[in-house]
C-alpha cells in the first residue's frame, strides 16, 4: 500500500512538472512569440466557434399566424392568403434564422452541427408537401384544370437535395421558390385578377391532410423504433388478392440506428413546428368548411398535441432508455404526441369526407 502511494505521488509530480514544462514551451514566456500567438489565436477561434455553434443550435420561436395574415390582407380577407403567407414565412425562417441554412455547411461550426439540420429537414418536408398540395389541389378547381404557372415553378425548387453544397445551391433554389410563392400571393390578393385562385374545399383539405397523416405515421414508427421492436408484417392485411414485389418475413426486428436517434427526434420537432403554423393558417382559410363540418375543435386539438412536442429539451443530449428502464426515453415521449396528433388527423379526414 505504501509503495502504491509512493508511485502515485511520483507520477503526479512528474506529470505536473511535464505539464508545466510543456505549457512554458508552447504558450509560456519561453515559447517563440509567433508560436505562442498562433496557439492562443487557435484556442480563441475554437472557443468562438463553440459559442457560435451553441447560438446557432437554438430552434426558432413560433410566430403568430393571425398577425402575419392580417398584416397582408385587405379589409375583405382573400381566401388562401393566410396559408400562402404562412408558407412564405416558414421558408424565410428556414433560410434566414441565426446561422442561415445549415444542412449543407462544409465549415465549422455548421459542419459539426446535426440537430438543427435535422430540424431543417423536418420543416423542409412540410414545405415540399404543402407546395405540392397548392400546385395540385388548392389552386385547381378540377383535375383537368390548368395549374398555376407560379406554383408550377415554385414546387420543384423546394425538391432540390437539401445536402447539396454545389450547383444547384439549396439556398438559392429555395429562395427562388419563395419568390414564386410571393408572385402567386400577389395575384391571389388582387381582386381584379382571376388567374390565381385558392379553392377552400373539404376534398382539397383532405388531400393535404392525407400526406400529413403519412408523414406523421412514418415519424411515429421511427421514433418508437429507438428501443427496437419486433413487428408483425401487416403489409398485405385486408386484401386476399394483394401482392408485393419481394417477399418479406412475417416478423422483423425494427430498430433505429443509435447514431440516427437524435436526428429523427429533431426532424420530428421541425415537422411539428411547421405543422403548427400551417394548421393555424388552415383555421383561417377553411373556417367556413370547418364550421359546416363542426371540425374546428378537431383542428385545434391536433395543434395542441403538436405544441406539446415543442417543449424545451432540458437534457444535454437525447436520452433513449429501455422503455420502462431507469433512464428517460425522449423518442418515445415524442412518438406519443406525434401518434395522438396523427390519430386526430385520421378522425378529421373521416369527418371531412362525410356530407
Amino acid at each position: 500500500m505504501t509503495l502504491l502511494r509512493w508511485l502515485r505521488r511520483k507520477w503526479n509530480r512528474s506529470y505536473t512538472d511535464f505539464s508545466e514544462t510543456l505549457a512554458e514551451d508552447y504558450v509560456g514566456e519561453r515559447a517563440p512569440q509567433g508560436l505562442r500567438f498562433t496557439l492562443l489565436g487557435l484556442l480563441a477561434a475554437f472557443l468562438l466557434l463553440v459559442l457560435l455553434g451553441w447560438f446557432w443550435s437554438h430552434e426558432p420561436d413560433q410566430f403568430d399566424v393571425w398577425q402575419i395574415a392580417n398584416s397582408t390582407q385587405a379589409e375583405q380577407p382573400v381566401v388562401g392568403t393566410a396559408t400562402t403567407i404562412t408558407l412564405i414565412h416558414i421558408v424565410d425562417t428556414l433560410l434566414h434564422k441565426p446561422g442561415g441554412y445549415l444542412a449543407n455547411d462544409l465549415t465549422p461550426p455548421g459542419l459539426w452541427l446535426d440537430n438543427l439540420p435535422s430540424w431543417e429537414f423536418g420543416v423542409l418536408v412540410q414545405i415540399r408537401d404543402l407546395s405540392k398540395a397548392l400546385r395540385e389541389s388548392f389552386s385547381r378547381s378540377q383535375s383537368q384544370s390548368t395549374e398555376d404557372p407560379d406554383l408550377a415553378l415554385a414546387e420543384p425548387r423546394f425538391n432540390v437535395d437539401h445536402h447539396s453544397w454545389a450547383v444547384p445551391w439549396p439556398e438559392s433554389e429555395y429562395a427562388d421558390g419563395r419568390n414564386y410563392l410571393q408572385n402567386y400571393l400577389s395575384r391571389l390578393s388582387d381582386e381584379q385578377r382571376y388567374d390565381a385562385q385558392f379553392y377552400a374545399r373539404a376534398d382539397n383539405l383532405r388531400y393535404w391532410l392525407g400526406t400529413v397523416e403519412t408523414r406523421l405515421g412514418s415519424l411515429s414508427q421511427r421514433l418508437s423504433a429507438s428501443v427496437g421492436q419486433r413487428r408483425i408484417n401487416t403489409d398485405l392485411v385486408g386484401s386476399a388478392s394483394a401482392a408485393q414485389s419481394t417477399a418479406t418475413p412475417p416478423e422483423r426486428l425494427i430498430k433505429t440506428d443509435w447514431l440516427q436517434i437524435d436526428n429523427v427526434f429533431y426532424e420530428a420537432r421541425g415537422t411539428s413546428w411547421a405543422l403548427i403554423h400551417l394548421l393555424h393558417a388552415i383555421e383561417i382559410d377553411f373556417a367556413e368548411v370547418l364550421a359546416n363540418k363542426n371540425a374546428l375543435a378537431s383542428v385545434r386539438q391536433i395543434s395542441r398535441e403538436l405544441e406539446m412536442t415543442q417543449q424545451p429539451v432540458h437534457a444535454p443530449m437525447i436520452v433513449n432508455g429501455e422503455g420502462f428502464g431507469i433512464l428517460a426515453n425522449h423518442s418515445l415521449v415524442m412518438a406519443s404526441y406525434i401518434s395522438r396528433a396523427n390519430a386526430a388527423i385520421i378522425d378529421l379526414r373521416e369527418l371531412l369526407s362525410k356530407g
